[in-house]
């Protein structure tokens, strides 16, 4: 027997939102009701749409292949629709990522609606095939999760209160309910798919600990949030166990740690995430702040924070972070290149601007971390001026242990090519996202050579745009460093000779102009790309400093907060300023 609320649910889908209420009954009177275990495949790439699909409750996962997620399919929403009109197989997978319950359309019904209600059926196949345009040209967005999971390690952690903090939170991008044992463990299915029908987000908390309850819980939920207190010893989640319902792939977790005295212990991160296989985000609950920007992250409502290389010049990253700080401007994620790694990381530990000009003052200009120059063996200089540099501003706390999501880049020259670091010692990823090849010796770790990341991706927004990050903040440096000759030569002149030319400013590039132009090279071919993934880009004009003369930072922090000011301004008056042509660096 089907549900009562079929019609109210077809009325819901945009894709029969223009039929009438007759032509809406006539489809329900062909629906059959099916139930979908999470995990369950509904159609498999290759086959040929049997049916048309409506999803009353639950979530769908898209996949290429086994295990890559394209897309997320949330309730009132459907599928097979273009495989039915057009009879081409399916390209990929389509598999329940948890319980979900749906209304099925059998080609032969499909068929018997178009010969009854032809003019209406034919506006449904102008819709379908207008969704599938808009999905070809990326412009239909992915469904963002809507119910959530609160499922404590123990019962000795605090959860109602931060259930009813995360609420709160999420209330800003629309209704969110509550359901605990208590409303909800006596409930039906279809009690359930009505309240989720009726809120955008559904949080559903396990305060108990009662396994039946627990079950329902995971049954429910787009996403897991696995609460535990920071300062206990580690210990496996009931749901690890072989066999478990929550072992159902792709369904992301979240592991909540919280904090005593308002601080992250160090290495607890570590500890926790210790215990987990497979892929799992982790965050830090310290203080009032942390809860709703949580609820930004796992909402698909979340900010980032994108800085690229450049040397002397990234310290422009410092005026731009001033200007939108006093714009009132906050991120949720940050990642960067080189320099803009090491200035990214103190905004993920959450120092003050006044604090991190203060501490990458005493690092760059009055430490001098390119200066112990050595024989060139290998490089330019030692490079443990460099790493102790790392060492004394970050200590010994690891990537894990910043009190934002935080990752940066490097070169993998073993083969893997681009890296993204979100996990080991801080200092270590941050001294190899820095290693311009020549002027610093690579990083060797495990067996593998590590150099500066901007060889390949100096402006990492594309990595988090793949974090589902909605709004990327990006501050670029340009790339206006081009090499002349004013001569015709292929070998170098005697030492004296070539000395009397450069002082005459005729002689050859530089050693370390030549290292650094030639490391610019491999990543202007990406960097439209990245500068297009930016919904807020500001590239501060540097051409009068040096990429590494640090006695210019000055001019660079100044020309940083001029430039951030201009672009929040015209942002401000809704002038739109383009990307377009904004070369970056990509060393340092």
């Amino acid at each position: 027997m089907l549900p009562a609320d079929v019609p109210a649910l077809i009325a819901r889908i945009p894709l029969f939102a223009h039929l009438n209420a007759a032509q809406r009954a006539a489809l329900a009177e062909h629906l059959r009701w099916i139930c979908l275990p999470g995990g369950q495949y509904l159609i498999r790439a290759g086959e040929v749409a049997e049916a048309l699909y409506l999803l009353r409750s639950g979530s769908l996962g898209v996949f290429d292949g086994p295990t890559d997620l394209i897309r997320q399919i949330s309730a009132d929403d459907c599928l097979g629709e273009v495989s039915l009109l057009s009879g081409e197989a399916f390209r990929y997978n389509v598999r329940a990522l948890r319980d979900s319950e749906l209304l099925r359309l059998d080609r032969d019904m499909f068929e018997h609606l178009i010969e009854q209600h032809p003019r209406a059926m034919l506006d449904v196949a102008r819709q379908a095939m207008d969704r599938l345009l808009r999905r070809e040209r990326h412009a239909e967005s992915p469904d963002k999760p809507r119910t959530f999971a609160i499922l404590p390690v123990d019962e000795n952690v605090p959860v109602r209160g931060l259930a009813m903090q995360l609420a709160q939170a999420l209330e800003a991008y629309g209704d969110c309910i509550v359901i605990d044992a208590e409303h909800g463990a006596t409930r039906g299915s279809d009690w359930f798919a009505e309240r989720e029908a009726q809120a955008r987000f559904v949080i559903y908390l396990d305060s108990t600990g009662d396994p039946s309850w627990r079950l329902r819980c995971l049954r429910q939920a787009d996403v897991l949030l696995l609460p535990a207190l920071a300062a206990q010893p580690a210990r496996p989640w009931p749901e690890s166990a072989p066999g478990h319902p929550a072992r159902v792939r792709h369904r992301p977790r979240h592991l909540l740690l919280i904090h005593p005295a308002h601080r992250v212990l160090p290495g607890s991160a570590r500890r926790w995430l210790g215990v987990f296989s497979g892929e799992i985000h982790h965050h830090h609950v310290c203080g009032e702040g942390d809860v709703p920007r949580i609820a930004r992250l796992i909402s698909g409502h979340a900010r980032g924070l994108v800085l690229a290389g450049g040397g002397a010049r990234g310290l422009a990253h410092l005026g731009a972070l001033r200007a939108l700080g006093e714009a009132g401007h906050e991120f949720d994620a940050i990642g960067g290149t080189s320099i803009g790694a090491i200035i990214g990381a103190g905004v993920a530990n959450m120092w003050s601007i006044d604090d991190m000009t203060r501490i990458y003052y005493e690092a760059f200009v009055r430490g001098k971390p390119l200066s112990d120059w050595t024989l060139p063996f290998v490089a330019l200089t030692r490079g443990r001026r460099a790493a102790m540099m790392l060492r004394r501003a970050f200590g010994a706390i690891d990537i894990e242990d910043l009190e934002r999501p935080f990752f940066c880049v490097s070169t993998n020259l073993s083969g893997e090519g681009r890296v993204v670091h979100r996990h080991g010692p801080l200092w270590l990823w941050l001294r190899a996202t820095s290693s311009i090849p020549g002027i610093l010796p690579p990083v060797l770790h495990r067996g593998h050579v590590y150099v500066d990341g901007a060889l390949v991706d100096n402006l990492p927004t594309d990595v988090m745009a793949e974090d589902g990050i909605a709004h990327i903040t990006a501050v670029a440096i340009r790339a206006d460093i081009a090499l002349r000759a004013q001569s015709e030569e292929f070998a170098t002149p005697p030492w004296w000779r070539l000395w009397m030319r450069q002082r005459r400013g005729t002689g050859w590039p530089g050693l370390v102009s030549t290292l650094t132009r030639a490391a610019m090279v491999n990543s202007e071919e990406t960097s439209q790309h990245c500068i297009e993934a930016a919904d807020l880009l500001i590239t501060p004009p540097l051409e009068h400093v040096s990429m590494l003369d640090w006695k210019d930072w000055q001019l660079a922090v100044d020309s940083g907060y001029r430039e951030a000011l201009r672009v929040l301004e015209q942002q401000a008056r809704g002038i739109h300023s383009p990307a377009s042509g904004a070369d970056m660096t990509v060393a340092g």
